[in-house]
């Protein structure tokens, strides 16, 4: 299986994350045998070598991330 480590403003949050899915909320983050977490962040960068996703906090109700 293939699993990332998520980190959010440079700081792990979570290990063993299997799903990293952009929904309006936010970031969804899902492991297995574990409620999935929304994290209202965007997506900067997928380091795919290194199975890393870096997310970058938004404040609620900042929209950077949608286009007009």
């Amino acid at each position: 299986m293939c699993q990332v480590a998520v980190y959010l403003d440079n700081k792990k949050i979570m290990d063993d994350v299997m799903l990293v899915e952009p929904i309006p909320e936010g970031i969804r983050l899902v492991k297995l045998f574990e409620p999935p977490r929304v994290i209202p962040a965007i997506i900067r960068q997928v380091d795919l070598m290194k199975n890393k996703v870096f997310l970058e906090s938004v404040e609620q109700g900042e929209r950077k991330y949608e286009r007009d």
